[in-house]
């Protein structure tokens, strides 16, 4: 797995023109495949009266899944651009769809290529990009007197506390990078005089 990406941090749109044509760059973050593809089409629903509408999508930390498409600009000047710049950015989740309302003016395809990439580029700029970080799950046992204070250390120290729950003893779920599994597991063991229990889990991606 990848030790971190990058994604955009809120969907939005953004729009340029370039010779009179307007290209409307709708981001989103996207966690599956499918919800890449109902965003786009959404977006073409909403734009039915466009031009076109491309669109180039990244799915997984490790890129795995790339789709782009030129929907009918000269092959390789929409879709490609677009899907060049996501991953130039190092974005990941991700779904682009620029829609074009054509301007009268043609562009050329150098002047496509870089429209459809800058337009992208511009979104990513505007709406801002965040990064997710990989840890390992984790979860702490602990009794009901020590509970309180474990809680408030971990927050303290900057621990993603991801949920706590209630029974004969506390459950809490925490993030930890891998490197600091050890270091962890010793101060927990030195703050609950070794009463606490702690279990690792699977691995996940959070907000670094």
């Amino acid at each position: 797995m990848q030790d971190e990406y990058r994604t955009v941090a809120r969907a939005g749109v953004h729009e340029t023109e370039v010779n009179r044509s307007r290209f409307l760059c709708a981001l989103a973050p996207a966690g599956t495949e499918q919800e890449a593809q109902d965003f786009i089409a959404g977006i073409r629903k909403q734009h039915s009266d466009a031009t076109h509408n491309c669109f180039a999508y990244v799915i997984g930390a490790d890129a795995a899944v790339q789709r782009a498409s030129d929907d009918g600009e000269p092959g390789g000047t929409a879709g490609v651009p677009m899907l060049q710049m996501l991953l130039r950015r190092d974005m990941r989740y991700v779904v682009a769809v620029v829609t074009r309302y054509y301007g009268g003016v043609k562009l050329g395809a150098g002047g496509l290529i870089r429209a459809y990439g800058g337009a992208v580029g511009e979104a990513l700029d505007t709406l801002g990009t965040i990064t997710r970080r990989r840890f390992r799950l984790a979860t702490v046992t602990v009794d009901h007197q020590r509970a309180g204070k474990v809680q408030n250390d971990l927050r303290s120290s900057g621990r993603e506390v991801r949920d706590v729950r209630y029974a004969e003893a506390v459950t809490i779920e925490i993030g930890l990078p891998d490197a600091d599994v050890e270091s962890f597991r010793a101060w927990l063991a030195d703050a609950t005089a070794g009463t606490a229990g702690f279990q690792l889990g699977g691995e996940a991606y959070g907000d670094a």
